[in-house]
């Protein structure tokens, strides 16, 4: 008996998992907006094959891979940018499963990209394929994701090198949308507290937090000039440290002139701030892949730690240095972001194709958003008369999402 009633609860999940988003999270998950459920779906998707790929770095893994025909015959060459004359597959295996693993992503979403393309509403027959069937798209990623190890290597690890370091790019400039969409909605809600009442309190805690920001960007500053420049070398890093330097401040100074406080009255400090600490860390991310190891002393070793490495292990890959770990930090929360986020902020509505109109329906009343079925509370479409955001845009997003991790994960091919 009991056997039976566990058929049946699984096949109460096959309708699920064909069906929309809500259906497919509703009994483990509080109620939401179907906008959101799917986003988060999607980023779930994401951060599951950011976590195959981490396993493809394991060490250990480099035994399995080579069974895999073809995918490390005769090693790989000079193919590699970067790299001269033969190498032996057991160093850079990990790197290329990587590489695969985020091109079965990559293709997914950008596939998804070019089939949503102005998709208006979820009565466009595409909004059902975007808002469901679940189980087919992850069988349709892991196909994809599967049949990528199977392509010979060639040019290939060359190409999507290049292909990954323009997509990585782009979506470095993305997180900084998203960063000052961020900024600009923390200073936004503060300040409106602030005159709501209390507004000694909420000053102080805005000001506390900028002045937060700055002094780390300082101590930065001051750490790059002592350990990643010396008085006789390393002109590149005292380049972009003072250029960057100097854009900071020019960014801070402008975001208080009169002209621009009558054009967005809510900007200050506080997205300067984290404008700044953020060029800090690409500064310094930059500055960690220097070949020079006297311009890029590790971070073990400016801590005083023994950085040596073992005898036997000259050729370990790995991506959990310092600046790795950071990426993959600052990369999930901007994922996450971007599948909740509901921005108010017209310029970032442009730029990710979102039409304030759409901005207004996920925020307005929904009196029938949620259905009583079986005793669970359900979210209803909530896109019926315009979507909460671009369809398309999001997949792309996602696209170039898997291209930067590809770079993070192997250290850019460093």
């Amino acid at each position: 008996m009991g056997a039976v009633l566990g058929l049946c609860s699984m096949a109460s999940w096959i309708p699920c998992l064909c069906g929309s988003a809500p259906c497919l999270l509703c009994r483990c998950c509080p109620s939401g907006n179907n906008s959101t459920v799917t986003r988060l779906i999607y980023a779930f998707f994401l951060l599951l094959g950011v976590g195959i790929a981490c396993i493809m770095l394991m060490p250990g893994m480099e035994g399995q891979l080579k069974k895999i025909p073809g995918f490390c015959e005769g090693g790989i060459g000079s193919s590699i940018p970067g790299v001269e004359g033969h190498v032996n597959c057991d160093v850079l295996v990990g790197y290329k499963a990587v590489y695969r693993v985020c091109f079965g992503m990559a293709m997914f979403f950008l596939l998804f990209s070019l089939l949503m393309i102005r998709v208006k509403s979820s009565q466009d027959p595409r909004a059902g394929l975007h808002n469901g069937f679940w189980f087919f798209k992850f069988a349709a990623a892991t196909a994809i994701t599967v049949g990528a190890f199977f392509i010979s290597e060639g040019p290939f690890t060359t190409v999507w090198f290049y292909i990954g370091m323009a997509g990585a790019f782009c979506f470095i400039l993305i997180q900084l949308v998203l960063l000052i969409d961020f900024a600009h909605s923390w200073n936004e809600s503060w300040v409106e507290k602030m005159e709501e009442g209390n507004s000694r309190c909420w000053y102080a805690a805005l000001l506390s937090v900028t002045a937060l920001n700055y002094l780390l960007s300082l101590v930065s500053l001051v750490m790059f000039y002592v350990y990643y420049t010396h008085s006789d070398g390393c002109t590149e890093n005292k380049v972009f440290i003072s250029i960057n330097m100097l854009l900071c401040i020019a960014a801070s100074v402008m975001s208080i002139l009169p002209q621009i406080q009558e054009s967005q009255p809510r900007s200050g400090l506080l997205q300067s701030s984290l404008v700044t600490l953020y060029t800090m860390y690409l500064t310094w991310s930059a500055m960690t892949n220097e070949p020079d190891r006297k311009c890029n002393p590790s971070l073990l070793g400016i801590i005083g730690l023994n950085t040596t490495t073992p005898a036997g292990q000259d050729h370990v890959v790995q991506w959990w240095d310092a600046q790795g770990i950071v990426g993959l930090i600052l990369f999930l929360m901007c994922v996450l972001y971007s599948s909740i986020r509901n921005s108010s902020n017209a310029q970032v509505n442009k730029l990710t194709l979102t039409s304030d109109e759409s901005a207004l329906i996920e925020d307005g009343p929904q009196p029938d958003s949620f259905e009583e079925g079986g005793g669970l509370n359900r979210a209803v479409d909530n896109e019926k008369d315009g979507v909460t955001y671009s369809y398309s845009f999001f997949h792309f997003m996602l696209f170039l999402a898997s291209l930067y991790i590809m770079m993070t994960l192997t250290n850019w091919y460093r």
